[in-house]
């Protein structure tokens, strides 16, 4: 994994932590490891080791796919929102699958400029 690859990671880290309101303290406690050592891994300073790679999973709830690659898996999508989608009928779904295209197509064109 790469530098950039890191860099990606460890702000989907702190983005997830905020998402979530956790403190940088509160996730530091929970993870058994100091501020500074977090600061540094949501700075790509530092690379957390395996296991607590896994804790910081684990207690964002997020799957090791999404932090490493950024790839949305359904247990990354919050409950409500997959509970609404299974009452819309086909044509709502579709209505929504556009929305979410325009969406996703603005944000990477955004994060590519």
């Amino acid at each position: 994994m790469n530098k950039r690859n890191y860099y990606y990671m460890s702000s989907r880290i702190r983005t997830r932590r905020k998402e979530l309101n956790i403190s940088l303290g509160e996730l530091a406690e929970k993870l058994n490891i100091s501020i500074s050592h977090l600061s540094k891994i949501e700075k790509a300073q530092s690379i957390p080791s395996l296991d607590l790679f896994c804790d910081i999973c684990d207690i964002l709830n997020v799957s090791p796919d999404y932090l490493l690659l950024g790839n949305i898996s359904i247990n990354n999508i919050h409950k409500n929102i997959i509970d609404n989608l299974r009452l819309c009928n086909n044509d709502d779904l579709e209505i929504i699958n556009q929305i979410i295209a325009i969406y996703s197509s603005k944000n990477n064109y955004t994060s590519i400029n």
